[in-house]
């Protein structure tokens, strides 16, 4: 498993963190159960693919639930991505064997996050993600679309050891209308002491 996809820090509010991330390749199949969709993704990542291929994995594992027509409905059908190595193109990437696998490129976007360890059952989640839309009210910021989980670690990590974090895309931050939110930018590797300045002052801009 390699490294986690590289993202900038833009703000933070309460236990919120936002995000600004790069474009990024995903390998996506639909699914009613998380075991289905992660078998047909981690087959293709090791060689079933039309060049045999075999694609190192990068953490985290994306789940979004698909909005029916009739919104707020949402459907038992869910989509689990894939993220697809850093530095690779689309055209750099196998196509999949599998039919049920579709691999497209995801334009960059601004992202507000929470974290939560465990299973990820569907109650911690449906906790995390309440969290999350409470934190975007109180900052007075606009959710774009449905939450999304992602998932650092693979189905056999103990739960104490989990890293999960339910994300949702936001519109494009405006440091004028968000309230008590500490704005800074850094590289999410190696960027702890600027969070722990971000996270003290909740003011000051930290930069690498």
């Amino acid at each position: 498993m390699t490294d986690t996809i590289s993202y900038e820090i833009t703000a933070m509010s309460g236990e919120l963190e936002f995000r600004s991330y790069p474009a990024l390749v995903l390998a996506t199949v639909d699914m009613t159960k998380d075991e289905a969709g992660f078998r047909l993704l981690f087959a293709y990542i090791m060689g079933y693919n039309r060049t045999g291929d075999t694609l190192p994995m990068t953490p985290p594992v994306i789940t979004s639930r698909q909005v029916a027509m009739t919104r707020p409905a949402v459907s038992d059908v869910r989509s689990m991505s894939f993220v697809m190595p850093p530095g690779m193109n689309r055209d750099g990437i196998p196509d999949p064997l599998d039919s049920r696998i579709r691999v497209t490129t995801q334009s960059g976007r601004e992202v507000a996050v929470i974290r939560f360890s465990g299973y990820a059952r569907p109650h911690e989640v449906a906790a995390a993600e309440l969290q999350l839309r409470e934190g975007l009210r109180k900052a007075r910021i606009e959710p774009v679309e449905e939450p999304f989980l992602m998932r650092y670690h693979p189905p056999w990590t103990p739960g104490f050891m989990r890293q999960n974090e339910v994300g949702v895309e936001i519109k494009r931050l405006n440091r004028r209308m968000i309230a008590g939110t500490a704005f800074g930018v850094s590289d999410h590797q190696g960027s702890s002491d600027c969070l722990r300045r971000l996270r003290k002052e909740q003011s000051a801009h930290c930069r690498k």
